[in-house]
Parts: structure tokens; sequence; C-alpha cells
């Protein structure tokens, strides 16, 4: 949704420091995420979309997996490069993924859904460069000093009918200590 400004009024505007504090990252749990996105699959490649700063771009490519990140953001990704060098990253939305079909075994959507301007259309894209999981990492539904105002937070069951609408399947939510991560077959 487009501001008076012609901005995107749910997309990230702050600066990138803010993205890597050291107190944010201590929140975001990256280490067990990745695990939990791995879990029981073996992968070898990831499309992280909505990479902003590479955090998890970085942590997955520490996995020896072959990541590629997008973002609209190409100041945001001049950082992530600064990160994680060995990752391919450009500016792409999750709307209109530049990738062929079934291209990444893992697409992982780290907060971003509650930041696209057409949900529904982020996941059927997800799902169609998806070969075996899509991920999706969201701000628990509730209001916190961290993260974003509680009316850009998705609930768990909004993120349960989006990622259905998508055509997405066997979608299970693991409530994190400060995350809610959903992982879903495309």
């Amino acid at each position: 949704m487009k501001n008076e400004h012609g901005s995107h009024e749910r997309r990230f505007h702050g600066g990138a420091e803010r993205l890597r504090a050291p107190e944010r990252l201590a929140l975001l749990e990256t280490a067990t995420v990745v695990r939990l996105s791995r879990d029981g699959l073996r992968l070898s490649s990831v499309l992280d979309v909505g990479t902003g700063t590479g955090v998890f771009a970085e942590v997955f490519a520490q996995e020896s997996l072959r990541v590629t990140g997008i973002d609209p953001n190409p100041d945001l990704l001049a950082v992530a490069r600064r990160f994680a060098p060995q990752v391919p990253f450009q500016v792409a939305v999750a709307e209109s993924l530049p990738f062929e079909d079934r291209s990444f075994d893992l697409v992982f959507l780290g907060h971003v859904l509650h930041e696209t301007d057409d949900p529904v259309r982020a996941l059927q894209e997800a799902r169609r460069v998806a070969r075996k999981r899509i991920v999706i990492l969201e701000w628990p539904y509730r209001e916190e000093e961290k993260g974003p105002p509680l009316a850009h937070r998705l609930a768990p069951q909004r993120v349960l009918e989006l990622a259905e609408s998508a055509g997405l399947s066997s979608i299970e939510r693991i409530a994190m200590a400060h995350m809610d991560l959903y992982r879903a077959s495309p």
C-alpha cells in the first residue's frame, strides 16, 4: 500500500545499522532459524527474499549453502555485500522473482511478508521458484518494543490463510522465543 508520498508504507525505511543492531540480532535466533529451515531436508540452494542487510543470507552461506539474496533496497544490498561477499545479491521484489521455476531448494522470507504489497502474490512466487520448502519468519503478533508496530504484523491465522491462498501445503507454525516460523511445501 503506497502512502501520499508514493513510497510503500509497510516497507522498511530505517537505516541498515538498525537491522544489524546487536540487540535485534539476538532476538533473531539465526542459528535456530537456519536449523529449523533445513530440518529434515538435504538442501544445497537458498533464496533469501527481502534479504535487507543479508543477516540470514550470511548465516545460510556459513552452512555451506549456495545462497542468493534479493531486496528492493539497493542501499541495504550494499551493506549485505560487505557481510556476505560470497553471496550474489540483486534488486528485486518478492512479488516478481527473476528466477526460473523450481530454481532453489529453499525459499526463505525473513520478516518480509508483512512488508509486501501483495502477500499472496509473494507466496505464489516463492512457491513457483521453490523445490522443497518455503519458510516464512515473522514477528509474533503482539505489541513489542522491537520490530514493526502491531498494525503491520501478521496474526498466525492470517499467515496460514495467505499461505493456503497461495497454494502452499503442509503448513506448520513453530513459535520460537522471539519469532514465529512457518514451514510449508511448495
